[in-house]
């Protein structure tokens, strides 16, 4: 790890906890202190994600403007996974997030809505259109509003209760909404989002684990292990060159026992914020 960049971070994510109340200061004297170290390691990784989609989406929209369908299918999924694993954080800026990763469910008039952008729009044109034609401009917005969230995001500073709530909403809402495939509906890349935001949601579990493991290792050891089990659970969907299986492969039992391991460990994981008194 690059000790100037961490002692960067570090000195960013330290304002984070000037708004503190009294109240929790009382609850957990020692608490905001010991967070510094893990939310500034969480903020690097994030900005390494964000580094990786600003690259990843270049190739991307390249292949796009080529008229390169095929191309630009294969790198749709692997492109988004960054997103995807940083989504608490991406999602505080909610324009951006509109534009990025709305769904045509948001929309008055659907597909065909002027206001729908971004990754599902260009995924629509790619598998349901099979075309790029038409698509160059959602690209180039695209592009443009990755860039935007990457600056963002290296300035912000990362307030904590959203970081340590980060890894329960990641698993709450793939359990809540994202099983069901309403998310990648045309493409059926399911899976490889459920396993970004899976990463995303460990990483963070796992850079706050030194501090409640003494306290409370029942909590980490079951935690751990439904960790272990949802991974277990994705890997039987791998594909052999790499990736995940179309979601639509997987039968309504397989989403079930999917959906019963997340739920699980959403539950836990949503104890977390109250365990290091940020509630």
């Amino acid at each position: 790890m690059n000790f100037k960049k961490t002692l960067a971070a570090s000195v960013v994510i330290a304002g984070a906890f000037a708004g503190y109340s009294a109240q929790a200061q009382d609850q957990a004297p020692d608490i905001s202190l010991e967070l510094v170290a893990p939310l500034s390691e969480y903020k690097i990784f994030v900005a390494e994600n964000t580094a990786e989609l600003v690259k990843d989406t270049q190739a991307f929209v390249a292949a796009i403007k080529e008229g390169n369908v095929e191309e630009a299918k294969s790198l749709f999924a692997p492109t988004r996974t960054s997103y995807e694993a940083i989504e608490p954080i991406a999602e505080l800026f909610s324009d951006l997030d509109v534009s990025i990763d709305a769904r045509a469910d948001d929309y008055e008039k659907g597909e065909a809505d002027p206001a729908f952008t971004g990754f599902h729009r260009i995924e629509y044109g790619l598998w349901e259109e099979n075309s790029t034609d038409g698509l160059d401009t959602y690209a180039d917005q695209l592009m443009a509003d990755v860039k935007d969230l990457n600056d963002r995001i290296n300035n912000l500073t990362f307030p904590p209760e959203v970081v340590v709530g980060g890894a329960a909403a990641l698993m709450e809402e793939v359990a809540a909404t994202k099983i069901s495939g309403e998310e990648d509906r045309y493409s059926r890349t399911d899976l490889w989002d459920f396993e970004a935001n899976f990463h995303g949601s460990e990483k963070i579990f796992d850079l706050l684990t030194p501090l409640i493991a003494e306290s409370d290792p029942e909590f980490v050891e079951t935690v751990s292990g439904n960790f272990a089990d949802v991974d277990e659970t994705l890997a039987k969907y791998e594909a052999p060159e790499g990736g995940y299986v179309s979601y639509v492969e997987l039968s309504d039992s397989d989403r079930n026992v999917l959906s019963a391991k997340v739920n699980t460990l959403a539950e836990d994981l949503s104890t977390l914020r109250g365990k290091l008194g940020l509630n």
